[in-house]
C-alpha cells in the first residue's frame, strides 16, 4: 500500500488517508462574510469522491476587528451558522473530514482603524500597513471570548473539528514572533510560554466552550525564516507546549514569511522545521508547501517529515488532483 493511503488517527477521528487540503482563501464570501454558492461549489469540487483525508476551510474571522479582507468568510455571529452548516455538509457528505479554520487578523485587519497587535510595530508580513494599536492586557479577554464563541459556532455547524490560525503574520502569530512582540508583560517575547500564552488561553477557552471532546488543531507559523524571528528550535518547543495543551493536530507553516519561504520552492520547503517537530511530538503533524506531485507526498512521508501532507496550490488549480492520484492505475502500481 502506498504510504499516503494509510489511515491516520486525529484524536478520536480517523482520516482515511494522509492527503490534506489546507486552508487557502477563495475570496468567494459575500461582503457580509456569508458562504455563497461559489464557496460551496469550490469545496464540493475538491471534496467530490472523498479522495482527501481532511479538508481545512479557509480562515474565517472571529470578530469584525479581526477581519482580514472584504470577501473573507465570517464565523463572528450566530447568523453565520446556517451557511457554515451548508459548507460543513458539502465536505462531510462526500466522505472527507472537515475542519474550520478560525482567525483574527490583528495588525493585518482590513480596516486600519481596527488594527491591533501585541505591540505598535510594523508587521513584516504585511508591509505598508499602518501601525496597530498595542493591545492592553485587559483587552485580551475579549479576543479569547471571540475565539471560543466562534468554535462553538463551528461545532454547531457540524464541522468535525476546529483549527486555530496562528501563522502567516496574523494576530496569534504576531504574539509568537519576536519580530512583532515587544511586550514586557506575561505575553512578551521573554519565553516560548509567554509568546504562546494567548494561544494557550484560547485553546483552553475553546475546550471549555465547545466541549472537551471536540477536536482542536492549530496552524502554527513555527519559524519566520527571518533574522531575529522565530526559529525551528522555537517551533519544536512550541509544538510540545501545544501538545501538552491537548490539541489533536499541529499544522505547520511559515510565520512572518507567510506561506512561502524566500529562496525555496522545493516540495515540502518547511520540512527542515516539520521533521524535528514531528519527531518530538506524538500527535499528527501536517506539512504544506510546494507539493505538486504524488511522488512529493510519498517522499515526505517516507522521510518522516510529517504525518499528513497538505496539497494547496495544486488542488486550487486542479480540483481532481487527489482523484487522479488515487484512481490512476499507473500510480497504484508504483510506490516508494
Amino acid at each position: 500500500m502506498d504510504n499516503f493511503r494509510k489511515p491516520l488517527a486525529i484524536g478520536t477521528l480517523t482520516a482515511k488517508n494522509r492527503l490534506m487540503m489546507p486552508a487557502l482563501a477563495t475570496g468567494t464570501g459575500d461582503e457580509d462574510g456569508n458562504v455563497t454558492e461559489a464557496t460551496l461549489e469550490h469545496y464540493a469540487e475538491r471534496a467530490r469522491g472523498g479522495y482527501l483525508g481532511i479538508i481545512v476551510t479557509e480562515h474565517c474571522f472571529v470578530s469584525e476587528q479581526g477581519r482580514a479582507s472584504l470577501h473573507q468568510l465570517s464565523i463572528a455571529s450566530d447568523d453565520k451558522i446556517p451557511g457554515m452548516a451548508r459548507l460543513a455538509q458539502t465536505i462531510r457528505q462526500r466522505g472527507t473530514l472537515a475542519f474550520c479554520q478560525i482567525n483574527h487578523a490583528g495588525s493585518a485587519a482590513m480596516d486600519p482603524a481596527l488594527a491591533v497587535a501585541p505591540s505598535a510595530v510594523a508587521n513584516p508580513a504585511f508591509k505598508g500597513n499602518a501601525l496597530p494599536h498595542a493591545l492592553e492586557e485587559r483587552e485580551l479577554d475579549g479576543i479569547v471570548e471571540d475565539f471560543a464563541a466562534a468554535a462553538v459556532r463551528v461545532r454547531q455547524a457540524g464541522f468535525d473539528g476546529v483549527q486555530i490560525h496562528s501563522a502567516h503574520g496574523y494576530l496569534l502569530n504576531q504574539f509568537y514572533s519576536p519580530l512583532t512582540n515587544k511586550r514586557t508583560d506575561p505575553y512578551g517575547p521573554q519565553s516560548i510560554e509567554n509568546r504562546l500564552r494567548l494561544t494557550l488561553r484560547i485553546i483552553d477557552a475553546v475546550r471549555q466552550a465547545a466541549g472537551p471532546d471536540y477536536p482542536i488543531s492549530v496552524r502554527l507559523g513555527g519559524a519566520d525564516y527571518l533574522d531575529g524571528g522565530s526559529s525551528i528550535k522555537d517551533a519544536v518547543a512550541a509544538g510540545r507546549l501545544l501538545e501538552q495543551a491537548g490539541i489533536q493536530m499541529l499544522d505547520l507553516s511559515g510565520g512572518m514569511c507567510r506561506h512561502t519561504r524566500p529562496g525555496h520552492s522545493e516540495p515540502g520547503y518547511f520540512s527542515d522545521m516539520s521533521k524535528p517537530v514531528a519527531k518530538a511530538l506524538d500527535i499528527p503533524v501536517a506539512l504544506t508547501g510546494g507539493v505538486t506531485e504524488e511522488t512529493d507526498v510519498k517522499l515526505l512521508l517516507k522521510r518522516k517529515c510529517a504525518d499528513l501532507i497538505g496539497v494547496g496550490r495544486a488542488l486550487f488549480r486542479n480540483p481532481q488532483w487527489a482523484q487522479n492520484v488515487i484512481d490512476d492505475p499507473w500510480h497504484r502500481m508504483t510506490g516508494l
